[in-house]
């Protein structure tokens, strides 16, 4: 559990890590560009200390198209809105994506519709409707709001095709191959709007290195490992921790404050998540879903997303 929490707050300084970026005159293609390609150095340097071996030429092509198609949008769209938005808000609207996974599997079939699990649903769109409301109009950010969503719903598209495309390989070599995808994804982006520069403040250097190896490398590394200890539906659970360290750190760095509906609506959100993996009455132990993690943990790790 404490390993899970360690991986929430890793992912939760995330938007505070990019604003200072930001601040030091850090863009965001080349502060993703770095952050993919310093922590695609990193998982390669971890896969091959463990000795491990890649995967058929099939997965290695699928881990590429998902880092290059699905995580670098997603990473896009997120980093963009943090430009335009509080660093709690956008967590809180991109933190619907656990529920539209589920509702896109409910509708294809997937999963299976139980009261729980409609009740979680309502639970979720409610809270999401109250955190906009709870901003008044000229405060929330059109073009903002629509990154953030359109981060949870690429998110959300990512998970379930990731669960189709990768088997059960190295969660570190698999990692490695899906921001590799992403890094040269954003560089091709980068070098075609000739956004790439390297003329920002040293300070920069710091935030980029801790957005990488702290919340992505150290955060994907604690994730996995709790999974590994917990099974996937309670390392979920307590890292619904995640997005209260966001706006936390949000309202005590840079004076950032939630209404009162929006924090009632952000705690409908992390309810109906918890409501979603909560196992059903007379299950013990670990999760009955631990033993097939390490099939799709990686490519969901990377999105913050273990069950």
């Amino acid at each position: 559990m404490l390993l899970c929490a360690l991986s929430a707050v890793a992912f939760g300084a995330m938007a505070t890590f990019a604003k200072e970026a930001y601040a030091a005159g850090v863009n965001v293609i080349t502060l993703l560009t770095l952050r993919f390609w310093l922590a695609a150095a990193a998982f390669i340097a971890i896969a091959a200390v463990r000795g491990a071996r890649l995967p058929d030429r099939r997965t290695v092509i699928s881990g590429l198209l998902l880092g290059a198609i699905g995580y670098a949008a997603q990473g896009g769209f997120y980093f963009g809105a943090l430009t335009r938005l509080d660093a709690g808000l956008t967590s809180l609207l991109t933190y619907i994506y656990p529920i539209l996974v589920f509702g896109t599997a409910l509708a294809l079939r997937r999963e299976r519709a139980t009261s729980r699990r409609i009740g979680a649903l309502g639970l979720a769109t409610a809270g999401t409707v109250l955190v906009l409301a709870g901003g008044s109009v000229g405060a929330l950010d059109g073009l903002g709001v629509g990154l953030a969503l359109a981060c949870a719903v690429t998110y959300a598209g990512y998970i379930l095709v990731s669960d189709r495309m990768v088997g059960n390989v190295d969660p570190f070599v698999l990692s490695g191959l899906i921001v590799t995808g992403a890094a040269v994804s954003m560089t091709a982006v980068g070098a075609g709007s000739s956004s790439l520069s390297l003329g920002f403040e040293a300070s920069g250097w710091i935030w980029i290195l801790a957005l990488s190896l702290g919340s992505t490398v150290a955060g994907i590394v604690a994730l996995l490992a709790g999974i590994r200890a917990l099974g996937p539906g309670t390392a979920s659970i307590v890292s619904t921790v995640e997005p209260v360290v966001t706006v936390g750190l949000g309202m005590a760095l840079y004076g950032e404050a939630l209404g009162s509906t929006q924090i009632a609506g952000g705690v409908l959100v992390l309810g109906a998540v918890v409501v979603l993996q909560l196992r059903p009455a007379g299950s013990v132990g670990r999760d009955a879903a631990a033993d097939h993690a390490p099939a799709v943990a990686p490519a969901r790790a990377l999105a913050h997303e273990p069950a």
